[in-house]
């Protein structure tokens, strides 16, 4: 065999496997930062609640080998419910949301099934304190200065508000900042709560801004109202009636001076629904609004297609492509954040999973893989009986490689997640973050 026949073959097996490796998933990019994958299992692991916590190096997480990767498992029916039992005299119910600080020196994990709001030392893994905001603590999101946490308490109608001290671990329930969605006045004089403009102010994601002081809260009815979150008690400044947002947002982001809010479906009153608006931030001060005003974008509106669920929600590298979840569709919406344009649709069942139900979303720290919550086919929240809009066959945490920046993606792998229980299988994964190490 002469050199040039040998360089030949040598240079076609480069270029084989080149392409297998873009084919079943690339490595990590080299310089990545460490980070580590979190996930929620909802389903109880107590009598009285539980819950676990799956925590994976993100380095597991790269490709195909995901379905064999190890991670650190937590009871958070142990120490955890312990820790609130303490502290509060109650046990946690139901572990559904969980959000970083922005040090990320810690997690705040919402239960949904009661009021209960705890903060751990993400490094240790140590709960550090537990506080009981009343009937439903369905979300709980960290303020980027990271003074305060803004608790939606859905099924009390409160937004409430937790100061924060990260460094002496210091969290308090500030009682007088309590805004009541359910008998309080909007600006322009109208009831917050009526059967017309606002017909149920359960507050479902309240999303803060990038300068602390708005926070968008999404509601059950439909509606919302933007928030100024650093004042006592905090004050609405901007209100929206049902007909301009519809129910049960539970997804956002901000980039290019734009807060994208979706609205998704979840309740027996409203199982389907998929839109997303965009709002210019320039258009709100401390100073309240007319209604309706600024007025959104309506970027989409996939109502029409009947079987639609959206929820969740995540920018891709440099904010270029927000990414949509529908979980009921089982795709992904991708919107140009520069137009404010859907530019593609990613189907997520096929070969990896015939019925994922994709949920919340979290993007790696180099921007190459974005991680999806996938549903169990029990569902434990937002599903209608009946409707099944959240149920899915393959419970785990979905690897989404990304392509063309954000614009395209595959759906490559998942760690799968499981809790059989009397021999049927209740793991119902739902709250997920990426934390930098």
């Amino acid at each position: 065999m002469n050199s040039k026949m040998v360089f030949a073959i040598s240079l076609l097996l480069a270029l084989v496997t080149a392409s297998v490796v873009a084919l079943v998933g690339r490595p990590a990019v080299a310089d990545e930062a460490a980070y580590e994958v979190w996930a929620i299992d909802q389903s109880d692991t107590t009598a009285d609640g539980g819950g676990t916590l799956y925590t994976y190096q993100g380095n597991t997480l790269t490709g195909q080998d995901a379905a064999i990767a190890a991670p650190e498992v937590i009871d958070l029916g142990g120490a955890a419910r312990s820790l609130c039992l303490a502290q509060t005299g109650t046990a946690p119910r139901r572990p559904h949301m969980m959000l970083f600080n922005a040090a990320h020196s810690h997690a705040v994990l919402a239960f949904v099934a009661t009021g209960h709001v705890l903060f751990m030392d993400a490094a240790t893994r140590a709960p550090i304190a537990c506080l009981d905001v009343g009937a439903q603590a369905h979300a709980a999101f960290p303020s980027p200065d990271q003074t305060y946490v803004v608790v939606a308490n859905q099924n009390g109608k409160l937004l409430q508000r937790i100061n924060t001290n990260y460094a002496t671990n210091t969290f308090t329930l500030d009682g007088a900042a309590t805004l009541n969605l359910a008998t309080c006045t909007t600006p322009s004089g109208t009831a917050c709560q009526d059967a017309i403009l606002r017909p149920d102010n359960a507050p479902i994601c309240p999303i803060i801004d990038a300068t602390s002081r708005f926070t968008f809260v999404t509601l059950r009815g439909g509606g919302l109202f933007v928030v100024d979150s650093t004042v006592t008690p905090m004050a609405i400044v901007a209100e929206y009636d049902k007909a301009t947002i519809h129910p049960n947002g539970c997804g956002g982001a901000e980039t290019g001076g734009k807060m994208y809010i979706n609205a998704g479906g979840g309740t027996a009153a409203n199982p389907l629904e998929s839109d997303l608006y965009a709002f210019p931030l320039s258009g709100f001060t401390t100073a309240p609004s007319p209604p309706n005003t600024p007025a959104p974008t309506l970027v989409f509106s996939h109502d029409a297609r009947g079987f639609v669920d959206s929820h969740g929600a995540v920018l891709t590298k440099q904010g270029g492509f927000l990414w949509v979840a529908d979980r009921a569709a089982n795709r992904i919406v991708v919107v140009d954040t520069a137009s404010s344009a859907v530019v593609n649709e990613i189907d997520l069942a096929g070969a990896v999973s015939g019925d994922p139900a994709p949920d919340l979303m979290a993007i790696s720290p180099s921007g190459n893989r974005v991680f999806i919550a996938l549903r169990g086919p029990n569902p434990l929240t937002a599903n209608v009986s009946g409707v099944n809009n959240a149920v899915g066959s393959t419970p785990g945490v979905g690897i989404m490689r990304v392509e063309r920046n954000g614009q395209r993606g595959v759906l490559q792998a998942i760690a799968p997640i499981t809790h059989i229980v009397s021999g049927v299988e209740g793991a119902d994964p739902h709250g997920l973050a990426v934390r930098l190490k």
